[in-house]
């Protein structure tokens, strides 16, 4: 496949981009702040500039609500879309999904004994909730992303396409399992795992960023050093041991990196779904399969398509806020009946 672009002129369109996206997630809201005051007060945030004008309001917003939302959704957006590439060379196709091995549907089962069965024990401590909320996420997403690994192996070596069927059937088990917690749940918890399911940047804060701000830098500082290994399982699995690389190694920390990340990505926002789907097909079509130019490229474009669903979130339906989920629903879905329509043709 031919690149329609340079990377490096991709590189450039997508960090202007980027800046745009994080300067009107940080501007654009409920209570809208003039562009130039919200760039002054980010840098006076930054101790990048030294008080001059009354900004304490517009300081106060980015301080505590809008900062932590948008670097949330930047982490969430770029640790999605990595993992998309990920499965996407694991499995050899382009519309392959992290939720392919089973870590959406564990974490969000996991979620869901946290939040049913909390309010089955009279509730979750207060201070604790949100974190036993995101841990039971967690465990749950690498359980399940471990079973279905395990399920997969055989005489030593890992059966990409076992491993797909038992990925498509724990997902069908954890659904089950869900729409029975669901059932269970009161008038209030029923609320509280609809919204969770649909996924939001909401409740935002500093001490909930710093999992996700770890496990988002160790899986793109990891995923790139697989670049050439990915470029080489695109020939098939015997070519790419010709070429020397340890393939069932590879695909141990495919697997262990994607289920970190959206495991982690899950428990911070909720079940976000389509952007480790659209984003690295959408960037392979413009800058070919090389995984030493897609793996970047592709963070930087999550990150950019979620700040900007996000945005649309909060303003559609301003004041009240509209799921993310469903936002990057309304994008991902139609584009990926374009895919296979254009696939037909």
């Amino acid at each position: 496949m031919n690149p329609v672009i340079r990377p490096r002129s991709l590189f450039i369109a997508l960090g202007l981009l980027l800046a745009l996206a994080l300067w009107l997630s940080l501007a654009l809201g409920p209570v809208s702040l003039p562009l130039l005051d919200t760039l002054k007060a980010a840098l006076r945030l930054l101790g990048l500039a030294q008080a001059g004008d009354d900004l304490a309001q517009a300081e106060l917003i980015l301080g505590q609500i809008r900062l932590p939302r948008t670097l949330l959704g930047l982490l969430v957006g770029a640790v999605l879309a990595l993992c998309g590439v990920a499965m996407q060379g694991l499995f050899r196709n382009p519309l392959a999904d992290p939720g392919l091995i089973g870590v959406s549907s564990g974490a969000a089962l996991g979620a869901s004994i946290a939040i049913v069965g909390g309010a089955a024990l009279g509730g979750l401590p207060e201070a604790f909730a949100p974190y036993l909320l995101s841990l039971f996420a967690f465990i749950g997403g690498l359980g399940v992303t471990a079973l279905v690994y395990r399920l997969g192996r055989r005489d030593g070596e890992t059966n990409v396409a076992t491993m797909l069927l038992a990925g498509i059937a724990l997902t069908a088990l954890a659904g089950a399992a869900i729409g029975l917690f669901t059932y269970l749940a009161d008038d209030a918890t029923l609320r509280t795992l609809t919204f969770w399911n649909l996924g939001s940047l909401n409740g935002a804060s500093y001490a909930r960023l710093w999992p996700l701000l770890l496990v988002t830098a160790a899986v793109a500082l990891w995923l790139p050093r697989r670049a050439k290994a990915l470029n080489a399982m695109l020939l098939g699995e015997s070519e790419a041991r010709h070429l020397g690389f340890a393939v069932e190694r590879v695909k141990a920390e495919l697997v262990f990196c994607t289920a970190l990340g959206v495991g982690a990505a899950v428990a911070a926002a909720g079940m976000i779904g389509f952007i480790g789907l659209v984003v690295p097909h959408l960037v392979r079509l413009l800058v070919g399969p090389d995984h030493r130019v897609l793996l970047p490229a592709s963070a930087l474009a999550g990150a950019s398509l979620l700040l900007l669903a996000d945005l649309a979130a909060r303003l559609v339906l301003a004041p009240a806020e509209l799921p993310i989920g469903i936002v990057t629903a309304l994008i991902g879905a139609p584009f990926f009946l374009y895919l296979l329509l254009r696939g037909r043709t």
